[in-house]
């Protein structure tokens, strides 16, 4: 396929492909027709030969050339294939579209500090396991790793004391950024607020900005209901402290914090050693990882 592209790509060979695809020709008609020396156009369909997409046989003094279709084909089912999958229905592609559409607006809208103050979102899903088992997910820092960042990233460096005043500490990066040698995606810090285990939680947490300051703080509050299946988790998430460089952060909210919750849901519904509904002794809420 690398032959074929590259052989492609040149723009006096595609010539000669349209030209080939309305009838085999030889070389010397295919070098007027196509306004070039022969000598160069011998060439180009010696490229052409090589990647597979024309044939050619001596009749009498002349080398006629035909194009092969089959590559042709080969190819244009492969481009339909990858449009397919970059144009799936709920894909990463109409994420891309949405977060897009999201943050011209909120550009639009970050006109002066404290723009977007008092603006909240509300995420609500039920979770299976009892809510002690949500709670550990949602305070320990080996299990907040599985889901605290959106689709795509990965946690790079965590920390959660899980205490009032305890420290927060959520940095990230492209899940397929293995060596840590991309940029890191974000980072947020923060101070964990109300503490009712099995019950309510509740922190604030800012991201911060490229120079160091913080965009804006999130304050971050989750219920959590026992029902007969598992647990209703209800989320309140408020903006307080909005400049205008965090109109790029709120677009990303709504769609981001709701597929971390998502990947919380998944994380639940697959139990395994340890997600297992008896309580930890484990202390890593307050250890970082990396």
């Amino acid at each position: 396929m690398d032959a074929l592209l590259a052989a492609l790509a040149d723009p006096a060979r595609w010539r000669l492909v349209n030209l080939l695809a309305e009838r085999p020709r030889p070389v010397g008609v295919l070098a007027q027709l196509a306004e070039a020396r022969q000598p160069q156009t011998t060439k180009h369909l010696q490229t052409l030969q090589r990647a597979g997409l024309v044939t050619s046989q001596r009749s009498g003094q002349r080398r006629v050339y035909a194009l092969r279709p089959e590559p042709l084909r080969e190819l244009a089912a492969t481009l339909g294939r990858l449009a397919d999958t970059a144009d799936q229905t709920g894909g990463p592609r109409e994420t891309y579209d949405r977060y897009g559409a999201s943050l011209q607006a909120e550009r639009l809208a970050a006109d002066e500090p404290g723009w977007a103050d008092g603006r909240s979102f509300r995420f609500a899903r039920s979770l299976a396991g009892r809510p002690e088992l949500v709670w550990r997910h949602l305070t320990e820092t080996s299990l907040l790793a599985r889901w605290w960042t959106p689709e795509d990233l990965r946690v790079s460096e965590l920390v959660f004391d899980a205490r009032p005043g305890g420290r927060i500490v959520l940095e990230y990066r492209d899940a397929e950024d293995a060596d840590g040698s991309d940029q890191v995606a974000g980072r947020g810090e923060g101070v964990v607020e109300d503490v009712r285990p099995g019950e309510r939680l509740s922190y604030r947490l800012s991201p911060l900005l490229p120079g160091g300051g913080r965009a804006f703080t999130a304050h971050v509050a989750f219920d959590l209901r026992p029902t007969t299946t598992g647990t209703d988790l209800d989320v309140l998430y408020r903006i307080t402290d909005s400049t205008i460089p965090s109109a790029d952060f709120v677009a990303g909210i709504e769609i981001g914090f709701g597929q971390s919750l998502d990947k919380l849901a998944a994380a639940l519904a697959a139990p395994s050693d340890d997600t297992s509904n008896t309580p930890s002794t484990d202390d890593t809420d307050t250890r970082s990882t990396k």
